[in-house]
């Protein structure tokens, strides 16, 4: 799946199509082969295997279980010039988990009275959007606004050579708008990434502060996450202790890269604890009031564009597991990292990253297969 996450060789880096959507997208997967009961071991297999046979450069993964005990894990190499370990518990570029948290900002300033779900965009940004008055917030949110996505559109050559270029959000918008909609407003799903640029606009005019503040002092720090921020502009670096990224099947490091062209849709970076730790509190009540958090987990069928059993909120998917129930998460690819994961309701939290963001639908499906069996087990 391509959450957000075009890569910089294969071209999946926010959204592709259904059968490999992007950064902030989906890929069209069948459903995990139901696990036998997973161990601790059999979760170490599951990554060793994903270096192994599906040829990962690296995995981290932290597992939280119902009792509230945490487990680590690494597999691979971290540095593959060095061979060193990746680090337990490393950053990472977060891809479209972002959404989520560009998410909750929006929806609690709907629960401050300050935005209307069902209001046109052109509310609060006359004249930004085409058609902006028969699009609705909650449509951007959803991916039912027929908004054609950016990065489906941006030119391959420059998935190679633009890693190092600044893009602002309004060049972003420009080219989804030089572009016919998909479908009309509220008919479809599609997933888009330039609905989550126009959001962060939103989120931006309506509280007059930039929108890495916002998900700073909103989400972030309400959540008591320490691990997780959103990169300054400029900033290509990612934190240490960190995995090193690769793109391709040459393995190009691409770790340092300007992550602009994400923005609210892509942009961040977490830990895999860090990452459990805000799905664990955001459906826990700790970011949302009762009645914003039931509209995020109001959900249409996406599993046409995602993966099988797939359904989409507003800023959160659900995946069912081979065990019963289903898992909230979001996931997210970008050029060098891929990041699947998520939380139930009774306390258990998953989240793998892995240190490419390959296109193959099998090496996908082994991915949420493992977050499935660490769940199961």
């Amino acid at each position: 799946m391509t959450l957000l996450g075009r890569t910089a060789a294969s071209l999946a880096l926010l959204g592709r199509t259904a059968a490999s959507l992007a950064l902030l997208g989906g890929i069209a997967l069948v459903a995990p082969a139901p696990a036998a009961a997973a161990t601790k071991n059999d979760v170490q297999r599951r990554l060793d295997s994903l270096v192994t046979a599906d040829r990962f450069p690296g995995a981290i993964a932290a597992v939280r279980d119902r009792a509230g005990r945490t487990r680590d894990y690494t597999a691979g190499a971290g540095d593959l010039r060095t061979g060193a370990t990746p680090p337990v518990d490393g950053y990472v570029r977060i891809g479209s988990n972002t959404k989520t948290f560009t998410a909750v900002a929006v929806l609690q300033l709907v629960g401050e009275g300050a935005v209307r779900l069902d209001a046109p965009v052109e509310t609060y940004l006359p004249g930004l959007v085409p058609d902006g008055a028969h699009i609705t917030v909650r449509q951007l949110l959803q991916h039912t606004s027929g908004l054609a996505n950016y990065t489906d559109l941006i030119p391959d050559e420059e998935y190679t050579t633009g890693l190092h270029h600044y893009r602002e959000p309004r060049e972003l918008l420009d080219i989804a708008f030089a572009h016919a909609p998909d479908f009309a407003p509220g008919t479809s799903w599609k997933y888009s990434n330039t609905g989550y640029i126009v959001l962060g606009l939103l989120i931006q005019r309506v509280t007059g502060r930039p929108l890495a503040e916002q998900i700073t002092t909103r989400v972030i720090d309400r959540a008591g996450l320490r691990e997780t921020y959103f990169p300054g502009v400029g900033d290509e670096s990612i934190r240490t202790p960190h995995p090193r990224g690769y793109d391709g099947p040459e393995r190009v490091d691409v770790t340092a890269m300007d992550p602009s062209w994400g923005w609210a849709a892509g942009q961040m970076i977490a830990t895999p604890r860090d990452l459990n730790a805000f799905f664990r509190t955001l459906l826990s009540g700790g970011l949302l009031r009762p009645a914003e958090l039931a509209e995020m987990r109001t959900t249409v069928d996406a599993s046409a564009g995602l993966w099988p059993g797939a359904r989409y909120g507003l800023g959160l998917a659900s995946t069912p597991l081979t065990c019963g129930g289903v898992y909230w998460g979001h996931g997210g690819d970008i050029p060098g990292f891929e990041t699947r994961g998520g939380a139930t309701e009774d306390g258990r939290a998953v989240a793998v990253a892995l240190t490419t963001t390959p296109q193959e639908e099998s090496r996908h499906q082994h991915v949420i297969g493992t977050v499935d069996a660490a769940f199961c087990g």
